[in-house]
């Protein structure tokens, strides 16, 4: 009777748990800027603490890449089949990728990176703008002010 007792006041005042704090950034890659919502994953956690963070541009088929000063292991869910709007982490290569289309690797419309990759973000606005973005161009990544 006594555990009975103190499980239901234990019960009682428990706090709600909090929910995690959202974080908006900014992707800026020529003149595409594109928001996107951090996911609750340890590379989000590595790369928003990383933040701000400035690179150059690379294309491969219909999808951007470019190299960041983040080092992060293969999670659990990574994949190499993304879906437009997620954005990836390349462990192997420390890179950011954004898949907007097709790449050399697909099948049919799907959207194939070349290693399984850690999907810590999504975009909050269309991706497709970055296809006007060229090898060389400036990209940086910035948290996004509430």
């Amino acid at each position: 009777m006594p555990t009975n007792f103190l499980r239901s006041l234990a019960r009682a005042i428990a706090k709600p748990a909090k929910a995690p704090p959202v974080r908006d950034i900014v992707i800026r890659a020529g003149t595409s800027t594109i928001r996107a919502r951090l996911l609750e994953t340890q590379t989000a956690n590595l790369i928003f603490a990383a933040l701000p963070l400035f690179s150059t541009a690379e294309t491969w088929g219909q999808s951007i890449h470019f190299e960041v000063p983040v080092e992060a292991g293969r999670e659990r869910g990574a994949r190499a089949v993304v879906a437009v709007g997620e954005i990836a982490f390349w462990c192997e290569d420390d890179r950011i990728v954004i898949g907007f289309g097709p790449t050399p690797l697909s099948r049919g419309p799907e959207i194939r990176l070349a290693r399984p990759c850690n999907i810590w973000a999504l975009a909050l606005d269309p991706v497709t703008p970055l296809k006007s973005v060229t090898p060389g161009e400036k990209v940086s990544i910035e948290a996004l002010s509430p």
